[in-house]
């Protein structure tokens, strides 16, 4: 009987060390908060709209004092940009730049308990790989800037990915990284394993849709196919699902297991294109919304909750690109919601 018990404990003790390589917060559901436009709402009214739908995480691109002041003592958490063109300078200088910076950018407006993640660079790889050798540097020094300050165990660091920092993502399992990108992302990885940080990617099934809708279909990119894919014996009905469990796979080819990913932007516009509507945009969201609350994980990583920052507050009208890159909003400039989602 003594030796039962003692498997027993052993084996309680693996999923609790394995649970805890993979999940390092409670999962939460945010929103981006784009402002990209000129009729957008004062932040003031947003910041009301916010609290009133009970939206509890908000991510900023820019650490914007106009826009960080007003979030000051409202509770609400905060993810916040560290822009792509700032990193040469960070990376570049001594850590008493980064400090400088930190507390005359971010901390001079918001207290320091409200910040929650800071995002080293946004889809640089993609938009602005001549910054790609300053992720690493600059990140380091942010971190080494935080510790000064006491704040590395209450404020992460990350940098956030589109999609195509993989090569192949299809199927899950035959994920692997962009071998061109690989000098300068595995050194993040390494961090991010060190750190017990995310890794942060923008993940779009609507862009998968799109581009190749003789392959995904509709239904199945919404969460609502009656098809379902197997890979490795996991079962795969959405795509959102194989998207998260192919940078899991990715990582893990590099040899890093256990670091949680983190969903910075996701969302469905509501016009502009074949397939954007107000119900589609519902549909997915209401999903993504449920999917992070309740913890469901992924096939990959069953029960491991993600968090999620839908993308986008309002609709963006000085956004550039196709018409619907202006109509991820889930709020209008009026504050009425364009469907009927609840985030708590």
């Amino acid at each position: 009987m003594g030796m039962i018990i003692q498997e027993a404990l052993f084996l309680l003790y693996c999923v609790f060390i394995l649970l805890g390589n993979y999940s390092t917060v409670e999962a939460s559901i945010g929103v981006c908060y784009g402002r990209v436009g000129t009729n957008l709402p004062p932040i003031s009214e947003a910041i009301n709209l916010i609290k009133s739908n009970g939206i509890s995480r908000i991510r900023l691109f820019n650490p914007d004092p106009e826009a960080l002041q007003p979030f000051c003592g409202t509770g609400i958490e905060l993810l916040i940009g560290v822009p792509n063109e700032i990193l040469p300078t960070l990376a570049n200088n001594p850590v008493t730049t980064s400090i400088e910076w930190l507390q005359s950018n971010i901390f001079a407006h918001v207290s320091p308990n409200q910040v929650k993640y800071l995002v080293v660079g946004n889809e640089i790889f993609l938009k602005d790989p001549y910054y790609s050798p300053y992720i690493v540097p600059t990140i380091t020094k942010l971190y080494q800037a935080l510790q000064t300050l006491g704040l590395a165990t209450t404020i992460k660091l990350s940098s956030s990915h589109a999609s195509t920092i993989l090569s192949n993502s299809y199927p899950p399992s035959s994920s692997t990284f962009d071998s061109n990108i690989k000098p300068f992302l595995l050194p993040l990885l390494q961090f991010l394993h060190d750190t017990r940080s995310p890794l942060m990617v923008n993940v779009y099934p609507f862009f998968a849709y799109i581009n190749n809708p003789k392959y995904v279909s509709l239904d199945h990119a919404l969460f609502r196919s009656s098809y379902v894919e197997y890979d490795q014996n996991l079962d795969y009905d959405n795509m959102f699902d194989a998207s998260i469990d192919a940078f899991v796979y990715a990582m893990e080819k590099e040899g890093f297991e256990g670091i949680p990913v983190m969903v910075t932007e996701t969302g469905w516009p509501t016009a502009g294109i074949d397939g954007a509507s107000i119900d589609n945009a519902f549909t997915y969201n209401e999903n993504i919304v449920r999917k992070a609350l309740n913890n469901v994980g992924t096939p990959k990583r069953p029960g491991v909750g993600l968090d999620i920052f839908l993308f986008d507050l309002f609709d963006e009208n000085g956004k550039s690109g196709e018409e619907f890159e202006r109509h991820f909003g889930i709020f209008g400039d009026n504050g009425i919601k364009a469907y009927d989602i609840r985030f708590n």
